[in-house]
């Protein structure tokens, strides 16, 4: 399955401090079907921790995480609700 092509959701939660991105997330989570893809992009580097514990918790992939132009960006696909 080719990311680019599926249901995509972009998360913009830069300047925003825990628990904001995965509040963020967890908002976007509940809307989200599974096949979908969110894109988190956040500035707290506590956002890592965080996305590794809530995709452990709730089941679904983390795609990607990585550093872009001052932002960390997590890339997850949607495989459990």
């Amino acid at each position: 399955m080719d990311i680019a092509t599926v249901p995509h959701t972009l998360v913009d939660s830069r300047g925003s401090t825990c628990p904001g991105p995965i509040t963020d997330l967890a908002l976007a989570y509940r809307r989200a079907k599974v096949g979908d893809v969110i894109e988190l992009w956040a500035t707290d580097p506590g956002v890592r921790p965080d996305v590794r514990a809530w995709a452990a918790k709730t089941g679904n992939e983390i795609v990607s995480m990585e550093d872009q132009d001052g932002k960390i960006v997590v890339v997850l696909r949607i495989v459990k609700r």
